[in-house]
């Protein structure tokens, strides 16, 4: 497992818990392009993933879970990708916590000689009958 990628992720997964917004951005790079299970098909930018993020947070104000399970990453020189199956979710502003299982990919590009997240893809299966999200699916 590469360590610079899992402190990298570690810390990234601690800047989120802590629901610290400039501290999540500041791991993405400028032209991140995001495919998020929630709302847009697709964030371009940091910024417009930052008003993702607040979004978020303010659903969710609140203790959450985020936990990371089969983290796998692959690494060369000055490029990485990583997946695993995140549990998380928040508590909702009726004090309702609400958790689900999501699939996660990143890809990471070492620019200007720190790693950045350039790609991020969050993604929970469906029911193709029903078009219904499977939230309660377990590994």
């Amino acid at each position: 497992m590469s360590t610079a990628i899992n402190t990298l992720i570690e810390q990234w997964k601690q800047a989120v818990v802590s629901q610290d917004i400039d501290k999540i951005v500041s791991f993405y790079a400028d032209d991140i392009v995001a495919f998020d299970a929630v709302g847009a098909l697709q964030f371009k930018g940091r910024e417009a993933y930052r008003a993702h993020w607040k979004a978020c947070m303010e659903h969710c104000p609140g203790p959450g879970v985020f936990e990371f399970h089969e983290l796998r990453i692959n690494q060369a020189q000055d490029s990485a990708f990583a997946h695993w199956l995140a549990h998380c979710g928040g508590t909702g502003p009726d004090g309702v916590l609400k958790t689900c299982w999501m699939r996660v990919t990143a890809a990471y590009q070492r620019i200007d000689g720190q790693w950045k997240v350039v790609h991020e893809h969050w993604s929970a299966p469906f029911d193709m009958q029903s078009g219904t999200a499977l939230f309660d699916l377990k590994p």
